[in-house]
């Protein structure tokens, strides 16, 4: 166990291990602090990760690249542009 003492702005240096990351702090008690690493994901992105269907299938096309298997045929994008214009119609 080390003491480590906060700044006269409250701060305190975890060290270079630590630097730039992030951390949710959970105060407990009164005299308690409890600190976790943690990513911020933002919230447009948030979805992939409630969804584990869409996930996989993203972590799975990346692992694809990855080993260079590329599709033999390039999207139709047109296709896909008429989909979209059918898909905001409907909204």
């Amino acid at each position: 166990m080390i003491t480590k003492t906060a700044d006269s702005k409250g701060r305190i240096n975890f060290g270079k291990h630590f630097a730039n990351k992030t951390f949710i702090v959970e105060q407990i008690g009164e005299t308690e602090l409890k600190l976790e690493l943690a990513r911020v994901i933002p919230e447009r992105e948030a979805w992939l990760y409630q969804n584990s269907e869409a996930k996989e299938s993203v972590l799975r096309g990346l692992r694809q690249a990855e080993a260079r298997k590329f599709s033999k045929t390039p999207p139709d994008l047109t296709a896909d542009q008429s989909l979209v214009e059918e898909i905001e119609d409907s909204e």
